[in-house]
């Protein structure tokens, strides 16, 4: 009996075929909304660097050159300052440490 009712249901199936017609969904909504996933963390398998990056700005990528012009030679005499030409990236903590290492 058991394995009639296996064969029956088997005959049915083939000859229904395993693709039947499935239902249309209704989309009440123009827009596509992306189904949210589950994101894992990051685990890279290698650098996508070889070597990081060392900071650029040295004493020496600060301080291009030093002036002089008359109103630098001026400045030199009478007020005993040193007049530089820094990278325009530069802040005044990096131009000041420049300052001191090179002179």
């Amino acid at each position: 009996k058991d394995a009639k009712t296996k064969a029956d249901a088997a005959k049915k199936a083939a000859l229904k075929g395993s693709f039947s017609k499935t239902k249309r969904r209704i989309r009440p909504s123009a827009t596509f909304v992306r189904t949210k996933t589950l994101h894992g963390t990051r685990d890279p398998k290698y650098p996508r660097k070889s070597a990081r990056k060392s900071g650029r700005m040295d004493s020496y990528a600060v301080i291009r050159h030093p002036l002089t012009t008359e109103s630098a030679m001026r400045k030199i005499e009478e007020n005993d300052t040193l007049v530089f030409i820094v990278d325009k990236r530069a802040n005044k903590n990096q131009t000041k440490n420049a300052v001191k290492r090179l002179y």
